[in-house]
């Protein structure tokens, strides 16, 4: 069976405004509303069509988080993924720890793609991809644009700093993905209600045997310093004339 599995991650919805608690050790989560990071939701989108065209049989959606990420796998099926997986904890989990946890379940469900959002818009590491294509020995497209399968490898567009590159790599291959590869559906009631049937299969990490203990410390987080008030000008020798007094010019 050709399956796609692709890696979800619960993060802080990107229309709230993100608060740090006030004793500096993180950041308020608490009755704040939770969803897919946007970068995997459009991975998700990208496998579902390619099973739409008959490229894949199956699409499996896996998590890692505490129960409530079931909620997030839940709306991934309602978009149209086939069945999901929850690896279980309460621990926050770094990207090599994630990588190690992605590929136990590689190596379980043997699948022709791995997907994931080219980064996480909580930590931005943008780096669990690439990590498990190394723990995997698989090829890796960072940055995918513009993905198409043909047989046993995938042709994929970059976005990189130069502009766009094109690669062709073999599968089974990891693919990650930028904003521009597609938009993501809208979730229908119906597909809703029809998600609370698909399988969702909850896995304790510590069955997995993989090492998960944090690598960092984070000593205090602290919210960027506020801006100060802007000043109108009438011309541009009064703007330079203000950058100076400011040492700026």
């Amino acid at each position: 069976m050709r399956r796609i599995l692709v890696a979800l991650k619960r993060v802080i919805d990107y229309n709230v405004r993100v608060r740090v608690r006030p004793d500096g050790s993180g950041v308020v989560t608490d009755g704040v509303k939770m969803s897919i990071n946007p970068f995997d939701e459009i991975a998700l989108e990208e496998a579902i069509r390619i099973r739409e065209r008959g490229e894949a049989d199956e699409v499996i959606v896996a998590s890692i988080g505490p129960d409530e990420t079931q909620q997030q796998l839940r709306n991934a099926l309602a978009m149209g993924a086939d069945r999901a997986i929850l690896v279980k904890t309460d621990l926050a989990m770094e990207p090599p720890a994630v990588a190690r946890i992605l590929l136990s379940l590689v190596e379980r469900e043997s699948p022709m793609l791995v997907f994931l959002g080219k980064q996480a818009i909580d930590d931005d590491c943008n780096q669990t991809g690439q990590m498990l294509a190394a723990l995997w020995q698989r090829p890796q497209a960072t940055f995918a644009s513009k993905l198409e399968l043909t047989g046993e490898t995938a042709r994929v567009t970059r976005e990189v700093d130069a502009g766009l590159e094109t690669i062709e790599v073999d599968l089974p291959a990891v693919v990650t993905t930028d904003l521009r590869l597609n938009e993501p559906r809208y979730i229908k009631l119906p597909d809703i209600m029809k998600a609370k049937k698909k399988p969702l299969d909850v896995t304790d990490i510590a069955t997995l045997g993989v090492e998960s203990a944090p690598l960092l410390k984070v000593v205090r987080l602290e919210p960027p310093p506020q801006r100060k008030k802007g000043v109108m000008v009438k011309d541009a020798a009064e703007l330079v004339s203000a950058l100076r007094q400011k040492g700026l010019v």
